[in-house]
């Protein structure tokens, strides 16, 4: 089969699962591509979005048999943007990932695959993003394996929708624990959007890294 596999920010930390991703596919005989553009998408049989931030334009996707999103949520709840950040700081650790076509609305597409991630409230960023990174791959595999067998099933249930993160939202409170932020600290990103907290006029970075465990 012929397999578009797009990340719009070739910075994203699911390049290296995207690179995997399509690597193993071209191992199991596919024609598999990685691109970092929606208009560098083909006529194909399926097109992967993963990653994306951008909605996908509909002539684009007209270009694909299947059109594919990958969301860590139990859909129609916690669409939008970082789900799974934000289900770590409401102290979620076991967390559903779903496997979606993609329509012209934000994640409202028909459900075809899901399973979960499984955290023990340890893991870091890096950790966090190389479980989801594994089980979107692992679902992506699953459903080129068994294309056109997978059954549709609509979305039940009441929509809810998580806000984009910024830099904003990795500030602490002085006055309040480590243990009582920890979820927090947790999903940091040390390089992009590090810990800091404000204290008499100042503001201060901080970096987190697991010792051991």
């Amino acid at each position: 089969m012929k397999i578009y596999i797009l990340v719009d920010d070739s910075k994203s930390w699911i390049v290296p699962y995207a690179r995997i991703l399509s690597n193993t596919l071209i191992k199991y005989k596919h024609s598999a591509h990685l691109v970092f553009n929606q208009i560098d998408i083909c006529q194909c049989d399926i097109a992967f979005y993963l990653g994306c931030t951008a909605l996908v334009k509909k002539n684009i996707m007209n270009l694909g048999r299947s059109n594919v999103v990958v969301h860590p949520s139990s859909l129609p709840a916690g669409r939008g943007f970082s789900p799974l950040a934000w289900q770590i700081l409401e102290g979620k650790n076991i967390v559903p990932i779903t496997l979606f076509e993609a329509t012209e609305g934000v994640d409202e597409g028909d459900i075809y695959l899901s399973d979960k991630i499984k955290l023990n409230g340890t893991e870091l960023n890096d950790e966090i993003k190389e479980k989801q990174g594994g089980a979107t791959i692992d679902l992506c595999l699953n459903y080129v394996e068994l294309f056109g067998t997978h059954v549709p099933n609509k979305q039940i249930g009441e929509a809810t929708y998580y806000k984009s993160r910024g830099p904003l939202d990795s500030q602490l409170d002085p006055h309040k624990t480590i243990a009582e932020q920890f979820n927090l600290l947790r999903i940091v990103d040390n390089k992009r959007y590090p810990a800091f907290f404000n204290y008499s006029g100042c503001d201060y970075i901080i970096e987190i890294k697991k010792k051991k465990c």
